[in-house]
């Protein structure tokens, strides 16, 4: 829509004719955008639509505002009209034709009838209650036209951007639900026996709402434009949308893990069961091996094996009938459960027989050791040495008896080892408990 010159002196025939013609262009753009407007899809979606809060209020007040405008128009035009043919009443207009156009084309000489502004049910230009009558220039009128085409854009363009996004995607997503219910249900996903047959109602329901206010009130789901001044400036608010999306995306992955439970739940069993089995094998040799180290060895603590959980026994054969029974909602978070205790009971096994064993392992070390020393002794010549020969004895009838004291069996290989490293002439073996013993010492 465009704005006409502001006022002046009695204008000139020249001055007439392009004002004429500026007018008629801008009447043939205002008639364009008015028909536009009538046309637009969002204004005919919003005549058909039982409207609600804002936007009911908002397209109340727009309607009123359209109606005006081809109230304002259909003055605006008969002034051209008017003007038009004052013109054509002679090819030299007269100063008489002249101050009359003068006074048609800058002055205030457009009359609205109030009844229109009160039919509207719109403001007038200058506030108040309607008028009998209102005048305006043809700047004024452009003006008023102008500002009331652009409230009216704006809240049809919104309407209708909402009502394009929106709607289509929650359609969407409700399409999208309805797939995860039904894939839910088969295995056996549903409300009030798991948690994601709950969410599914949940979603349901404000999918359901949410397009219901959106179809009837578009705009409490618009973003203005920060200082954006044009019709329509901003984006539709997709935030209750986008939870709910992102809320079934997690739904859906929730029932993708069962769906996985469902294929692979026979193998996760048999490992399971593998993990078990090796957990109670591992007991049993802590035990078999504490009975030895207590015959063998002397004067040592052993930690008590405890018996295999029969708890995780019994929620395995939870686990395989719930498989024989197909509720895969229940089985996969008992299998992740049993899965993290299976491996855990199995390294505690593995603990208990690195415990239990450690004596014997002690005395494993002392052989190696005393064994160690007499072969270096032997290549250097000195094995039949009789102090060596004497301390080589001691130490492994007592590593060799049962059953053995590890804390003298180890002095009697550390003298060993003291006396084979005073004959090498080696740094001296160090103190490891217990007073250090001469070579004259037996």
């Amino acid at each position: 829509m465009g704005v006409t010159d502001p006022a002046g002196p009695v204008m000139d025939r020249d001055e007439v004719d392009r004002a004429l013609a500026r007018l008629g262009a801008e009447h043939e753009a205002i008639e364009t955008s008015l028909l536009a407007l009538q046309d637009h899809a969002g204004r005919r979606l919003l005549e058909g639509a039982e409207l609600t809060g804002r936007t009911k209020e908002r397209w109340a007040a727009a309607e009123a505002s359209i109606t005006l405008l081809w109230a304002y128009f259909d003055a605006y035009s008969g002034a051209l009209r008017t003007a038009r043919e004052i013109r054509a009443r002679r090819r030299w207009s007269s100063r008489e034709d002249l101050v009359e156009l003068t006074e048609l084309l800058r002055g205030e000489s457009v009359t609205v009838a109030g009844a229109a502004t009160a039919a509207a049910n719109a403001p007038t230009l200058h506030g108040g209650a309607a008028r009998l009558s209102e005048r305006f220039s043809l700047v004024a009128l452009v003006d008023r036209m102008n500002d009331l085409y652009a409230t009216s854009l704006d809240m049809v363009v919104v309407a209708d951007a909402v009502w394009s996004a929106l709607p289509a995607r929650i359609d969407l997503l409700a399409a999208e639900l309805q797939r995860t219910r039904k894939l839910a249900h088969s295995v056996g996903v549903r409300p009030g026996e798991h948690p994601a047959g709950d969410d599914l109602e949940r979603i349901t329901r404000t999918l359901t709402k949410l397009r219901a206010e959106v179809v009837s009130d578009p705009l409490a789901f618009w973003v203005p434009a920060q200082g954006s001044s044009a019709p329509g400036g901003g984006r539709p608010d997709t935030t209750v949308y986008d939870g709910e999306a992102r809320a079934l995306e997690e739904v859906r992955r929730e029932i993708d893990a069962v769906l996985c439970v469902r294929q692979d739940a026979e193998q996760r069993l048999i490992k399971l069961r593998d993990l078990l089995s090796r957990a109670d094998r591992t007991l049993a040799e802590a035990r078999t091996a504490r009975g030895e180290v207590l015959a063998k060895i002397a004067a040592t603590e052993v930690p008590v094996v405890g018996g295999p959980p029969t708890v995780l026994q019994e929620q395995l054969a939870t686990a395989a009938e719930y498989r024989r029974k197909a509720q895969w909602h229940r089985l996969s978070p008992l299998l992740e459960s049993l899965e993290q205790k299976a491996e855990d009971e199995l390294l505690r096994a593995r603990e208990s027989l690195t415990a239990v064993t450690a004596p014997l392992a002690v005395r494993a070390e002392l052989r190696g050791r005393l064994d160690a020393y007499r072969a270096k002794v032997a290549r250097h010549g000195l094995a039949e040495d009789p102090l060596l020969v004497e301390r080589y004895d001691a130490a492994r009838r007592m590593l060799w008896s049962a059953p053995c004291d590890l804390r003298v069996a180890e002095q009697a290989v550390l003298r060993y080892q003291r006396a084979a490293a005073e004959l090498l002439g080696s740094p001296r073996v160090p103190e490891q408990g217990g007073p250090e013993d001469g070579r004259g010492e037996s």
